[in-house]
């Protein structure tokens, strides 16, 4: 067995019944890697049925609950290998080509990210993204894969089937736990790499099955899902958009969202969003125009 550069992390919250069934199924694929398995929920550990099948994992239990982007980075900061592929506990992996993304890796020393395909339960296949600027609001959108076997320009990677240079991830200041307890925490670090001078990567070539919001949609209310995703929309604009032309746009269109729920909710943040953004912008090298004009053609 030969040892890998790749550590798993996946971060677990309830759900368990799918977790263990879809870790009986993934870990014949794990051979060479650290396996980090995060539980986000303090009222029960898993460590004893994660280790009857599979008895190499790191299991941490914590002890308070932490969110997606808090639970990620504590298993990002617990690995040990040079690049970290985060795999939610809903994905499938159909073999281990994934190992396939390191020579791309080590042939581009800016490439932060890697997406990979996944296929839906409609059997629609995602994982490549585009963002474009419309009204006061940078918007993102699925960009068609078609039968191509093409490595393009990704918008972000998405965190539940992507891999990450551990050592930039840290670098750039991981997942914001600010966007807790889901939603915008994958597009905000992706923009955050973007502009500070690296690159991110589609790569069709790995396919994984993902059935996304199998656990969001369990365990919160659509009301709470909407809300949550309109707050973090605000925080990755007011914390990283920096050309004065679209701010100011954005800045104009911003009146007529003043009613939409998780409006109030982000401008209750706006202090602590604003100290991050100072923190941002010392990383930053690039304006968001140039970013955005990576995917004018795909758009």
């Amino acid at each position: 067995m030969n040892r890998q550069p790749i550590s798993i992390v996946i971060p677990v919250y309830k759900n368990y019944e799918m977790f263990y069934r879809y870790l009986n199924i993934n870990k014949k694929y794990f051979d060479g890697c650290e396996v980090v398995i995060m539980n986000d929920y303090p009222d029960e550990d898993i460590t004893k049925p994660v280790k009857e099948i599979y008895p190499k994992a790191i299991v941490i239990n914590n002890k308070k609950n932490c969110g997606f982007a808090g639970n990620v980075n504590k298993g990002v900061l617990k690995s040990k290998r040079d690049y970290v592929f985060l795999m939610n506990s809903d994905v499938v992996l159909r073999d281990n080509s994934f190992l396939t993304s390191i020579k791309l890796f080590k042939k581009d020393r800016k490439l932060f990210g890697v997406g990979f395909a996944q296929l839906e339960k409609d059997k629609r296949v995602v994982g490549s993204n585009i963002g474009y600027f419309k009204k006061g609001f940078i918007n993102h959108s699925f960009q068609p894969i078609g039968n191509g076997k093409k490595i393009i320009t990704n918008f972000w990677a998405e965190g539940g089937a992507s891999m990450f240079r551990r050592d930039l991830f840290i670098k750039i200041g991981m997942l914001d736990e600010l966007f807790n307890p889901f939603y915008w925490e994958d597009i905000d670090l992706s923009y955050r790499a973007w502009k500070s001078g690296y690159k991110i990567i589609f790569m069709p070539q790995v396919l994984v099955e993902h059935h996304h919001e199998s656990t969001i949609g369990k365990y919160f209310q659509q009301k709470k899902i909407l809300r949550t995703a309109f707050r973090n929309q605000l925080f990755f604009h007011w914390k990283n958009l920096t050309d004065k032309k679209l701010l100011m746009d954005h800045l104009f269109y911003l009146p007529g969202y003043i009613l939409t729920p998780g409006f109030f909710d982000a401008l209750l943040k706006l202090n602590t969003v604003l100290k991050l953004r100072k923190i941002n912008k010392k990383l930053f090298i690039k304006n968001d125009e140039d970013i955005l004009a990576l995917f004018d053609n795909s758009n």
